[in-house]
């Protein structure tokens, strides 16, 4: 069970998504990773706040308290889903559907840690973890969320990068949507999944070419002509 293991997500566009799971392991070592830096945290704030006696202990507590709760909230909510411990670790917090984690998202996630923490040492959590099939804890179950490894993807030529084509049918708001979502996510993909887009949009094409051409029509939307 400590072994990662891959999901299977459809997209709204009918494609399928695989996402890597990310197992208790790596993500107890990014935990230690972000306790260690907030312990450094605290401990640079009481040195510095020591001088002001009783009201600098007081100052200290409250820090103390939104370092706790902000601080993964914060990281994973404008952070593309990573703290520093989860982008050390190559693992990232997402929404069920492969969608990037919202504030929300991450929020509920993180108020749970409470709960996940029963009785000590993050064992309901734990063992949560274990016994789901997605390898959630409370707060993923009740946020919707996963925890994946980010996919390591081959760097892409300057010369494809700055091909362009217009699109050749008019396109309604749901069309640059989901053209937009591909430009800024397919590099998450395998080339087979980008290939089964692309041949969602262009089925008279042969797959290779069907992902060139998308590629080059996500572009000109974002960038314009060439």
């Amino acid at each position: 069970m400590l072994i990662d293991e891959r999901l299977e997500v459809e997209t709204p566009e009918g494609a399928m998504l695989s996402l890597s799971l990310a197992g208790p392991v790596p993500r107890a070592l990014a935990y230690a990773i972000d306790l260690a830096l907030r312990l450094v945290i605290y401990g640079a704030l009481a040195a510095i706040l020591a001088a002001l006696g009783k009201a600098g202990m007081g100052l200290l507590l409250i820090l103390a308290f939104v370092l706790e709760w902000f601080y993964p909230t914060l990281f994973e909510a404008f952070r593309h889903g990573q703290t520093p411990g989860k982008k050390a670790m190559g693992i990232v917090v997402v929404h069920a559907n492969g969608s990037p984690l919202s504030f929300n998202g991450s929020l509920i996630r993180n108020l749970l840690r409470t709960a996940d923490a029963f009785p000590l040492f993050y064992l309901l959590g734990f063992v949560c973890t274990l016994i789901s099939p997605r390898y959630q804890r409370l707060g993923d179950m009740a946020a919707n969320t996963l925890v994946i490894h980010v996919e390591e993807t081959p760097a892409i030529s300057e010369q494809s990068r700055g091909e362009s084509q217009a699109p050749d049918w008019a396109l309604n708001r749901d069309d640059q949507l989901a053209l937009l979502a591909f430009h800024e996510r397919h590099e998450q993909f395998s080339d087979a999944r980008q290939q089964e887009l692309a041949v969602l949009v262009y089925p008279e094409l042969a797959p290779a070419q069907a992902l060139q051409r998308l590629k080059a029509v996500s572009r000109y939307l974002v960038e314009g002509p060439a």
